[in-house]
C-alpha cells in the first residue's frame, strides 16, 4: 500500500471559512514543492468546491460543516471536500454539463455547473461521489516529481 500523510479539517459551512482552507492548502502544497501556479489552481478549485457546499448543501439550514481531507503523497496531492447536507442531484449536474471535453461553451453551463467545470479545468483528476452527501475528490500531480533523474532530466542546472 502506498504511503501518504492524511490531514483533515472540519470547518463551518460558511463563506468566511473558505480563506482558512485556502491558507491550509497553500501551506501543504508549498511544503510538497508545488509551483506557484499549481498552488493557485489548488486554492481556486478548493474554494469552488467549498462554495458549492456553502451555496447548495446547507442552503435551508444555514449551518452545517464541510470536511476537507488532504492526501499528501510523494507525487500528488488529493483533496476531498465533503458535506453531509442535502446534495445536488449528480445525474442532473452531469446531464447539465456533460463530459468535460472542452467543446461546450461556458455560456451553456448552468450556474451551479460552472464551479465543477472550473474545478475540472484546474485539476488533473476530479471524481464526485454522492452516496452520502457529496464528496468531490480532486487530484493535482506534482509534475516535477515525475521528471526522470540523472541524464534523463528535461533540464539540467548549468
Amino acid at each position: 500500500m502506498e504511503k501518504f500523510d492524511f490531514v483533515e479539517m472540519k470547518v463551518p459551512a460558511r463563506a468566511e471559512y473558505v480563506g482558512v482552507v485556502r491558507l491550509s492548502i497553500s501551506g501543504i502544497a508549498n511544503r510538497q514543492g508545488f509551483a506557484y501556479e499549481a498552488i493557485e489552481d489548488l486554492k481556486v478549485a478548493v474554494s469552488e468546491a467549498i462554495t458549492n457546499v456553502v451555496d447548495h448543501a446547507y442552503y435551508q439550514e444555514g449551518n452545517g460543516e464541510v470536511t476537507i481531507g488532504f492526501g499528501v503523497y510523494d507525487d500528488r496531492l488529493e483533496v476531498m471536500v465533503s458535506d453531509h447536507g442535502d446534495s445536488f442531484d449528480l445525474s442532473e449536474i452531469k446531464g447539465g454539463i456533460g463530459p468535460y471535453d472542452g467543446t461546450e461553451s461556458v455560456e451553456s453551463l448552468s450556474e451551479g455547473g460552472f464551479g465543477l467545470f472550473l474545478i475540472d479545468a484546474l485539476m488533473d483528476k476530479v471524481e464526485i461521489n454522492n452516496n452520502y452527501g457529496v464528496a468531490v475528490l480532486m487530484t493535482k500531480y506534482l509534475h516535477e516529481a515525475e521528471v526522470g533523474l540523472g541524464d534523463n532530466q528535461i533540464s539540467k542546472s548549468q
